[in-house]
């Protein structure tokens, strides 16, 4: 059976009973907790947690999954990948144990035919039900197990929904490993269901076998799950998963490339490959691209194990894409978006494979070194068998204990020449040694904590007096969403890192209320700026009685307070005062604008580019925005402008905006976009606009989407790797591009002769006339340069050829020309005009003018924007290294410079122009001696 048909047997199994299927959820998950998507139950968690509602009590599906927990031991064992499939079965309080146990048994014996007598099953020490109804069903006692938490009391490895459970195994035969049942031997017991009756809530902290359990869940509920490629192993009876039909095309494909292998596990490192190819595919079609951290970091070692081992296999060109090609052809019949993403997918992967390449060439050949260094202290032999740390040798030190390399030299692999440590361990490892990682991680600390102390001494710990407010205090109320205006107290002023009495007119500090309208600058959006002014009952207030201030920037400081920058227009202030501060309206709702426009920007480029691309970073200013996206090429003008189209489309919709605010759990249910790697409350701030955008943000927008455009691309750039960088104006500030640009065809209009005038209908057409006017001009300028060039030459062959002939000859037959060029009787005599003669190239054609078959050489002089300039050139065929340099140098230092060159052509300058002819007669004398020593040898 073919691993499509297990899967749609499976669905179409559990559809008959009364479930509903539900599509995948992407590997990357929106659960904060974890990384990727490593069950089948991580998208239903809101639903066990009772944060939200299901869409049916009684769910299937087909759920793509990564873990890399155990990526080390990959290929090792016949039952393990880092990308796998669940097919799986839920149930929120509609069935339990007692109908999902016959079900699972039924799907295996009638609809799989597997052989009811292989069949074994665990189950939790402590569970006295589950063994019986095994039993009931035809399992006798012999082939039930019962083991501890860390087999049989599932979770997702971290807090959250847990549950004894049962797994059922299948007897593969002696000639895969000893008998003894699962626990003996899970090669030869392979695992294919797990069915875990989801009761509890596991906490923080304990071990894979003790864990806590801090409560139980709101409802009973049942996960229960087969692994897609462990079936297709057992029907189709190969040996193991990278055999089956989805990956062996692949396999074979790497197989057969391999040559001059290093190593003697070929079928191994080829298993490596094809495993860690198709998970950083679907990686790259769920939208992670390689990067130095968190999903990016786990990519790109992927990718970079999967380049090593292919080398191990002697595959030392290029192969990757090609195998990532053959991924999607294998998987696209199930999971189409790997079809829509090729093009990405080939490209990452070939780039990271080249760029990893050199890498690992210069990092394998120093660690080689070290590596031996480490044998030969410690006295260990050399492995046998094929050399190179390429080579997994698994070869321990003949004490027992194995030798060790220093932390120091994987702390210079990693930070002087990009080698990843997790690789040097492990390739130490098959080499027999330990790597020192507690020294390493310390000189890891080491440099982090230098370059922390840089920061600190340049800065100061500015950020003291506010986490002493925020604790006095508490954070600051902010009420600046639906009001522009608002009153507070005056809690504190500070500068210099230090808390004030009292800031007069003149100075600037930093203020923090207890109350403010002003947004401070986080989420990418500026801070606000604007007026606050304080009713002075002391002090000297400003001509109205008030005391006025203009604040400059807001900003987040510690413990959720608003640091407002002011600076004293009028009067004087101290803490304790009341205040009224007014944010700058047209400021706010021109960033507000570019807010607005940043969300539909994001949207209409997933649309475009697809799900991979995601914000990265963001710029949100009054009228211009930057938006930093994954991406791993480079925008095309087409694409910048169907994606300008796109935004400006949906702007002019007008889709309402729309707040609401809801648990973070909901949200993330809803299909909020949230950013990785930020920090959100348990109340979370949910702006949807239309039905096209849905994300989490603080930040302050428009209320209808027309008011945020139009939009203008003006900038598309990169910012790093797989990262690409659009820069753009909205409303008032895109209109005064537009017009600027118009003007600017107006004007290069008239310089080209044009009637444009100032009509600006039609502007695209009298753009595209301007522009094959411009074409038009181009060409002629690039003809008429091309004939002066040839001019130019003429004319410069004709001022060498009289040079030539004023050549005179050496004692001992050889030539030379020794002149002026700015002179009469140089070249300007001719009509040639010195100061637009490159005195080199009229060098190199008097001696390809001159007589060719005996040794000649030319030295030319001018004077020229205040200097003395000097060229000396020989014929090569009697020049030797350095020279020509040689002959020049007294000359350069008689008009007060030196000489460079190498042994055919030298050049000097100098700023005693008066000296020029003294050191063209010395330059002469020394070539002439030259040329009599080469025609006379």
């Amino acid at each position: 059976m073919r691993t499509v048909d297990i899967r749609r047997t499976f669905l179409n199994f559990f559809t008959d009973r009364d479930h509903q299927v539900v599509p995948s959820s992407s590997l990357v998950t929106d659960d904060p907790t974890m990384l990727f998507t490593t069950a089948g139950m991580v998208q239903f968690k809101p639903y066990f947690l009772r944060l939200s509602t299901p869409p049916a009590t009684r769910l299937t599906s087909a759920q793509k999954c990564v873990r890399t927990v155990d990526i080390e031991g990959i290929g090792h064992t016949d039952r393990h990948t880092t990308f796998f499939e669940m097919l799986g079965n839920f149930s929120f309080g509609s069935y339990g144990p007692d109908e999902v146990v016959p079900w699972a048994y039924e799907f295996l014996t009638e609809r799989l035919g597997l052989d009811p007598g292989r069949l074994w099953a665990t189950v939790y020490r402590d569970d006295d039900e589950t063994p019986a109804r095994w039993q009931r069903i035809g399992i006798p006692p012999e082939r039930i197990q019962r083991l501890g938490m860390a087999d049989n009391y599932w979770s997702t490895g971290g807090p959250g929904p847990c549950g004894p459970c049962t797994e059922i195994f299948y007897d593969r035969g002696p000639e895969f490993g000893r008998d003894g049942g699962p626990a003996a031997d899970p090669d030869r017991f392979l695992e294919v269901w797990n069915l875990v009756f989801m009761r509890h809530v596991r906490g923080e902290g304990g071990t894979d076998d003790d864990f806590p359990i801090v409560g139980d869940l709101p409802q009973a509920c049942v996960e229960s799950g087969l692994g897609v490629e462990r079936a297709a192993v057992v029907l189709q009876d190969v040996p193991h998963i990278h055999r089956t039909d989805a990956l062996l095309p692949v396999l074979s494909s790497v197989l057969g490339q391999a040559s001059g292998s290093r190593t003697r596990s070929p079928e191994l490192s080829a298993r490596i490959v094809v495993d860690h190819v198709r998970a950083a595919s679907f990686l790259l079609a769920d939208g992670v691209l390689p990067g130095p951290d968190g999903r990016g970091y786990v990519l790109r070692r992927l990718v970079r194990r999967a380049v090593r081992h292919a080398r191990l296999l002697g595959v030392e060109s290029p192969v990757l894409a090609d195998l990532a090609d053959q991924v999607v052809d294998t998987h696209m019949e199930s999971w189409p978006e790997l079809s829509g993403h090729r093009a990405l997918v080939r490209q990452a992967i070939a780039h990271e494979e080249e760029a990893f390449g050199r890498t690992l060439t210069h990092g394998t050949r120093l660690l080689d070194t070290a590596i031996r260094r480490a044998r030969a202290e410690s006295g260990t032999p050399e492995p046998s068998g094929p050399s190179g740390s390429l080579e997994p040798a698994r070869t321990a030190g003949s004490s027992g204990r194995r030798p060790a390399l220093s932390g120091r030299t994987a702390f210079e692999l990693h930070d002087t020449y990009g080698f990843p440590v997790d690789l040097t361990v492990e390739v130490a490892a098959e080499a027999g040694l330990t790597v020192d990682t507690d020294r390493f991680a310390a000189l890891m600390e080491h440099q982090r904590e230098r370059a922390r102390q840089a920061r600190t001494s340049a800065s100061g710990d500015v950020d003291v007096p506010y986490r002493a407010l925020a604790e006095r205090h508490g954070p600051t109320r902010f009420v600046g969403y639906d009001r522009h205006q608002a009153d507070g107290t005056v809690l504190a002023l500070v500068r210099d890192g230090r808390e004030l009495a009292v800031a007069t007119e003149g100075e600037r500090c930093t203020l923090v209320l207890d109350r403010t309208p002003m947004y401070a600058e986080s989420g990418g959006q500026v801070g606000d700026t604007g007026t606050i002014r304080v009713a002075s009952g002391s002090g000297s207030p400003g001509p109205d009685g008030d005391t006025s201030l203009r604040v400059l920037d807001t900003r987040r400081g510690p413990g959720g307070l608003h640091v407002h920058e002011v600076e004293v227009v009028h009067g004087e202030l101290r803490p304790g005062e009341p205040a009224q501060s007014t944010v700058d309206v047209r400021r706010r709702q021109a960033t507000a604008r570019s807010h607005s426009a940043t969300h539909v920007l994001h949207a209409v480029l997933r649309e475009h580019l697809g799900g991979h691309a995601r914000q990265q970073g963001s710029l949100v200013a009054p009228g211009r925005l930057r938006f930093d996206v994954s991406h791993f090429a480079p925008l095309d003008p087409d694409q910048v402008r169907a994606v300008e189209d796109g935004v400006n489309q949906r702007l002019l919709a007008d889709p309402e905006v729309r707040v609401w605010e809801t648990s973070q759990a909901e949200a993330r249910a809803a299909g909020a976009i949230a950013l990785f790697g930020e920090t959100y409350g348990e109340v979370v701030r949910v702006v949807d606009i239309g039905d096209f955008s849905r994300e989490l943000c603080g930040g302050t927008h428009v209320g209808h989407a027309s008011a945020a455009g139009p939009v203008r691309i003006v900038g598309e750039s990169s910012v790093g790797a797989g990262v690409r960088r659009l820069e753009a104006l909205t409303g008032v500030d895109a209109l005064r591009y537009a017009d600027h640009e118009h003007r600017l065809l107006e004007q290069i209009q008239d310089l080209l002769g044009g009637s444009g005038g100032s009509g600006r209908s039609g502007s695209g057409a009298s753009g595209d006339r301007i522009l094959d006017q411009l074409r038009r001009r181009l060409t002629d300028l690039a003809d008429a340069e091309r004939e002066l060039g040839k001019r130019r030459r003429a004319d410069l062959l004709a001022g060498a050829d009289r040079l030539v002939s004023r050549r005179r000859d050496t004692a001992s037959g050889g030539w030379l020309v020794a002149s002026r060029v700015d002179e009469p009787g140089g070249v300007d005599a001719g009509g040639v005009d010195s100061r637009d003669v490159d005195l080199r190239e009229l060098a190199q054609a008097v001696l390809e003018r001159g007589p060719r078959d005996r040794p000649g050489g030319v030295v030319l002089a001018r004077a020229y924007d205040g200097r003395a300039q000097l060229v000396l050139a020989v014929d090569p065929s009697s020049a030797g290294r350095g020279t020509a340099k040689e002959l020049l140098t007294p000359a350069g230092r008689a008009i007060g410079g030196g000489a460079g060159g190498n042994g055919s052509f030298a050049h000097a300058g100098g700023r005693d122009v008066e000296r020029l002819d003294t050191a063209l007669a010395l330059a002469a004398d020394r070539l002439t001696e030259h040329l009599d020593a080469t025609a006379g040898a």
